[in-house]
């Protein structure tokens, strides 16, 4: 499945090679999805190298390959809808999927007619591993405990992708409860949005004027980035984990 930004971009260059004989170049691209930096453009092109769309070309200049094309455009152009991206990839399962947690962070299991839960929207899933793009969906339900949250703020849950988080205790398939705020303190597990267009969840700390990301797998590299490159847009608080 690939990302609008990612869809976008492969169908640019498909259709720039079939016009000019060329892929564009990377100024071009950052131009035609109106992205305030290469450094986002590189990332989607690794991505879309990742699964097998694209080949970068070595050795030559302004050299990508398109390899093939998505096979359902219904299915890889979901709308946008003009909100202001915070999460990837809705579409989520109902809430009976995520009727049992784990036992980490303090969690008790939850119940559909636990009083003493609350229902928070699970609006997508959030990568634990590289940023890619953000994209929300409608939301649906999940009962958590009602212990975890802050009764004067808003909460959300995501469904984590991604394999960074492994030895802070966050595995693929877990759902992170986030209370909602802007601000954060060194080491608080985050969900960070890039450039107003990837999100993902990782530990932050601040050194000096820029704000690192960090992965806590060691197959997984610290990134950095300037503060106005970078939003917060929750702080995890919870973890539900189905067996």
């Amino acid at each position: 499945m690939l990302t609008k930004k990612q869809y976008d971009l492969l169908m640019f260059i498909h259709k720039r090679v079939q016009r000019d004989g060329v892929s564009p170049s990377f100024d071009e691209m950052k131009e035609a999805l109106d992205l305030r930096s290469k450094s986002g453009i590189h990332r989607l092109i690794t991505a879309l190298e990742e699964r097998g769309f694209i080949r970068r070309l070595a050795h030559r200049a302004r050299a990508v390959e398109i390899i093939r094309l998505p096979d359902n455009v219904d299915e890889q152009l979901p709308s946008r809808g003009g909100f202001r991206p915070s999460v990837i990839d809705g579409d989520l399962a109902g809430q009976d999927r995520f009727s049992r947690s784990a036992g980490q962070l303090g969690m008790q299991p939850v119940s559909g007619g636990d009083s003493d839960a609350a229902n928070v929207p699970l609006i997508g899933r959030i990568a634990a591993g590289a940023p890619i793009e953000a994209l929300e969906q409608g939301p649906t339900q999940i009962g958590v405990p009602s212990t975890m949250l802050s009764a004067s703020a808003d909460h959300y849950a995501l469904e984590v992708k991604g394999d960074s988080m492994i030895e802070a205790g966050i595995f693929e398939g877990d759902i992170v409860v986030i209370k909602r705020q802007d601000t954060a303190e060194n080491g608080d597990i985050v969900v960070a949005l890039i450039e107003d267009s990837e999100a993902t969840l990782k530990s932050l700390r601040r050194k000096g004027g820029a704000i690192a990301l960090e992965a806590a797998n060691p197959a997984y590299g610290t990134r950095l980035y300037r503060t106005d490159q970078v939003k917060i847009q929750g702080k995890m608080v919870g973890l539900i984990r189905t067996y």
